[in-house]
């Protein structure tokens, strides 16, 4: 039997444009341009998987703060479970999930520290309630209580009351170097559109391929 499609169902049934794409960073940027524009909240929240020294999989949402063709940065405490994880196994993987649009971007690949001249940079442009926050939580770690952190609060809020806040040294930022790059589009009874791009290496030529759904 032939399937017959309308206009309007036939981007979620066959390939649409972006099956076309000669590379993904392009294509990430057009599709992230498209999601600011529809999402309600957060864009560039992404979920972002790690793995603890036992194997055991982590995973929670972080906001992506960066793009280029170097890879996906974003910020966080290097001694959180997140930094520990990374800095221990050398590698994470991402995931949007843009609902408005009905499109995932999955990205796997190494992970490097992004300079320190990066993460002043980014630190500066953060309210300052959340750089004080950067020194007052030791992320990931036991709390006693809200009134310890509250106190640790007040206590940086006064040592810091004064002038620029400076940057803590556990506090950076982590690029994923992606050596795979999957996109991913709803189609009607499940029949998704799926393209991946990867390369051997993160400074590799990217080749790409159709998924089935």
């Amino acid at each position: 039997m032939e399937l017959h499609v309308t206009d309007s169902t036939a981007e979620g049934l066959i390939s649409g444009d972006f099956m076309e794409a000669a590379e993904p960073f392009d294509l990430f940027g057009d599709w992230l341009a498209e999601a600011t524009r529809s999402e309600i909240n957060d864009p560039t929240a992404v979920a972002l998987a790690t793995v603890d020294p036992d194997g055991m999989p982590n995973v929670r949402m972080v906001l992506m703060r960066g793009h280029d063709p170097r890879g996906f940065v974003f910020f966080t405490n290097y001694e959180s479970a997140k930094g520990r994880e990374i800095l221990a196994a050398g590698k994470a993987a991402m995931g949007f999930h843009w609902k408005s649009l009905r499109r995932q971007v999955r990205i796997r690949g190494p992970v490097e520290p992004v300079s320190a001249e990066e993460a002043d940079e980014y630190f500066q442009t953060r309210p300052r309630g959340s750089r004080i926050g950067a020194w007052a939580s030791k992320q990931s770690r036991p709390l006693e209580s809200r009134h310890a952190l509250e106190k640790a609060v007040a206590r940086y809020t006064a040592k810091f009351a004064v002038g620029e806040i400076p940057r803590p040294d556990y506090w950076s930022g982590f690029r994923i170097r992606p050596v795979e790059i999957e996109f991913w589009r709803d189609g009607m009874f499940r029949l998704h559109d799926r393209l991946v791009f990867c390369r051997d290496t993160p400074d590799g030529a990217w080749s790409k391929q159709r998924l089935y759904p």
